[in-house]
């Protein structure tokens, strides 16, 4: 049975965007290079566990940003989160990227690289260990890692699943 995912609507949200990478890339055409820039933007509201990713394309930069965070409006997800922690250890794939989420300890602080760091401080991740094996590709990494955040389960879930009680695990 697919599980539908209901679609979040941004304009709920207190949305903070956050510029993950950007690219200056080139098309050869029979006059010369046509230049434009390439930008990955993550956006997500702390307060509220939501985030999102996006990517957009321009001849400027912030044309190309304002595109990637229009884009990552429309990709929002809510994650399931402990007070100030991820529930479970956690290992998401995508492509030849992998990244590991570990919950942490209380006063730890989010343990984690570029595109990963930008994801876990925009869902209000605050301790958090990861770790990202294979690539270093930042739109496969995010994708990684949005694949291990959407694996994430609340105790409820986990019960349900066990056919038991939330108070008895």
């Amino acid at each position: 049975m697919p599980t539908v995912i209901k679609k979040l609507d941004a304009a709920h949200y207190q949305l903070k965007d956050q510029v993950v990478a950007i690219n200056r890339v080139t098309k050869v055409v029979k006059g010369g290079k046509n230049l434009s820039f390439a930008a990955l933007v993550v956006v997500g509201d702390p307060s509220a566990a939501v985030v999102g990713y996006g990517s957009g394309k321009a001849k400027e930069v912030p044309q190309a940003i304002r595109k990637g965070i229009e884009s990552a409006k429309k990709n929002l997800v809510k994650v399931n989160l402990t007070h100030t922690s991820i529930p479970h250890l956690v290992l998401g794939r995508f492509g030849s990227g992998h990244v590991l989420l570990k919950p942490a300890p209380e006063g730890t602080g989010v343990i984690a690289g570029g595109a990963v760091r930008a994801v876990m401080t925009s869902v209000g991740v605050q301790n958090v260990l990861t770790k990202s094996i294979g690539t270093t590709n930042p739109h496969n990494v995010i994708k990684a890692t949005f694949d291990a955040l959407k694996q994430l389960k609340n105790r409820e879930a986990v019960a349900a699943l066990r056919g038991k009680n939330a108070e008895d695990l």
